[in-house]
């Protein structure tokens, strides 16, 4: 590794981590011991997601951080919540071993671990997801969410 100051090669790892997607590790210059970090992670095949009208595009986790941060606005829901949905989604991928996925299994993995999560955002959620069209729709949601909850 590089130390990004002197630019020497040498440098000992002080202290590692394992973090959510690899490792992380404080290492020391062996010259100027100075510290720096550096992340290591492991890279996977890319995953294509096939949409309903036909196009592929590449795995974005980041529009799924943005889907769920404004289904899950002003609501009691945290990031590590999301964080395990998002690693639901990856996780359910990479068991099936295959390279493409649909958008309605992300989908609906989504929306699984919402249900379960926070209804209110579950809710946000298939309204935009499901296309929602009117306020009937809306309540036929709801109720089938208040009988399952009446069920349990």
């Amino acid at each position: 590794m590089i130390c990004l100051y002197c630019d020497s090669k040498s440098s000992k790892v002080v202290d590692s981590r394992d973090i959510s997607k690899g490792i992380r590790r404080r290492r020391e210059c062996l010259k100027c011991s100075k510290r720096f970090t550096t992340y290591e992670t492991i890279q996977t095949k890319t995953i294509i997601v096939t949409k309903t009208d036909g196009r592929n595009e590449e795995f974005d986790e980041e529009k799924i951080w943005s889907s769920l941060n404004k289904a899950c606005a002003k609501r009691p829901v945290s990031n590590r919540s999301l964080s395990k949905i998002i690693l639901d989604i990856e996780s359910e991928i990479d068991r099936s071993g295959k390279s493409e996925v649909s958008s309605k299994k992300i989908g609906q993995i989504i929306m699984d671990g919402l249900e379960k999560l926070d209804r209110v955002s579950y809710i946000r959620f298939a309204s935009v997801y499901r296309e929602f069209e009117n306020i009937e729709t809306f309540r036929k949601e709801i109720d089938t969410l208040l009988s399952e909850k009446n069920k349990n």
